[in-house]
C-alpha cells in the first residue's frame, strides 16, 4: 500500500470480552495490540476506575453511581477494575495505554499515577474535547492528549469550517492529534490535518474494508474492537501479501 501501517489501538472489551476488566486488557496484549484504550471515572473518594458510565446496575438490582460511591462500597456489589492495575498491567507489557477521560475530576488522580509509574511515555490522554483539553494544558502540560472531536461542530458548520476548528483547537491545547469518530472523517480533513503536523486517530472500526481504507488514508491509529483482523491485516501488509 506504499504507507505506514496505523498504531493498532484496541477499544475496550476487544474481541468480545467484558469491557473495563484486566482479561480485556490482557486479550489486546497478547493478541498484539500496539495500544489498550480505556475509558476512566473517579469514585466518591478519588480512586480512578475504568467505567464509561456513572450509572450501574447492581446484581441486587440497585441503580448505583461510581461517582456516589467508594471503591470498597462498589467492590462489595461487583469487582471493579482500578486504572492503576491496569497501569501496572501496561508497564509490565511495554504497551501504551489510551486514557478516555470521563470526567474534569479524573485529570490529577490520573497524573498522579502515571507519574508514580514513570509511565509519561506510555500514556496519552483522549476524552478530551477543547475546555477538558485546555485544563489538561494547564494543570499537566506534561501529559499527552488527543483532542476529541467535537461531532456537533462538524453536523452544524460547513466541513471545511470545522475540520479548520478542529485542527485550531487542537493546537491551541497543545494535543499532539485529533481523535475523530471514522463516520466524519474525509480526504480532505486527513490532508489538512496532515499539514498542520496533526496526526489523526479514527475510532472505532471492526469492518475489514473500512479498516484497509483507513489504513490507504493514512490514518495514524486505528481503533477496533474487532482487533483481530486489523492485526492479521498489519501482518499481511509487511509481508506484502495485500495489494
Amino acid at each position: 500500500m506504499g504507507v505506514r501501517f496505523p498504531i493498532i489501538t484496541a477499544h475496550s472489551g476487544c474481541m468480545d470480552t467484558t469491557a473495563h476488566t484486566l482479561h480485556s486488557i490482557e486479550t489486546a496484549i497478547r493478541l498484539g495490540a500496539d495500544v489498550v484504550e480505556e475509558d476512566v471515572r473517579v469514585t466518591r473518594d478519588g480512586t480512578p476506575v475504568l467505567a464509561h458510565d456513572d450509572e450501574w446496575t447492581a446484581p441486587d438490582g440497585r441503580e448505583c453511581r461510581v461517582s456516589q460511591m467508594t471503591l470498597a462500597e462498589i467492590r462489595e456489589l461487583q469487582p471493579l477494575c482500578t486504572l492503576e492495575e491496569m497501569l501496572l498491567l501496561i508497564k509490565a507489557s511495554g504497551k501504551t495505554a489510551n486514557l478516555d477521560l470521563k470526567v474534569d475530576e479524573s485529570i490529577e488522580p490520573v497524573a498522579a499515577l502515571v507519574k508514580k509509574h514513570d509511565l509519561l511515555g506510555n500514556v496519552f490522554l483522549s476524552g478530551c474535547q477543547k475546555e477538558r483539553a485546555m485544563k489538561v494544558q494547564r494543570t499537566h502540560p506534561e501529559l499527552r492528549k488527543l483532542l476529541n472531536v467535537d461531532a456537533d461542530l462538524f453536523l452544524s458548520k460547513e466541513y471545511g469550517a470545522a475540520m479548520a476548528q478542529t485542527c485550531h483547537d487542537a493546537k491551541s491545547a497543545a494535543c499532539f492529534g485529533i481523535n475523530i469518530n471514522f463516520q466524519l472523517v474525509r480526504r480532505e480533513l486527513m490532508d489538512y490535518a496532515a499539514a498542520e503536523g496533526l496526526p489523526v486517530y479514527v475510532w472505532t472500526v471492526d469492518d475489514e474494508a473500512v479498516m484497509k481504507r483507513f489504513v490507504e488514508l493514512g490514518a495514524a491509529s486505528i481503533t477496533a474492537r474487532n482487533v483481530l483482523p486489523l492485526i492479521r491485516l498489519k501482518s499481511a501488509t509487511e509481508s506484502g501479501l495485500t495489494p
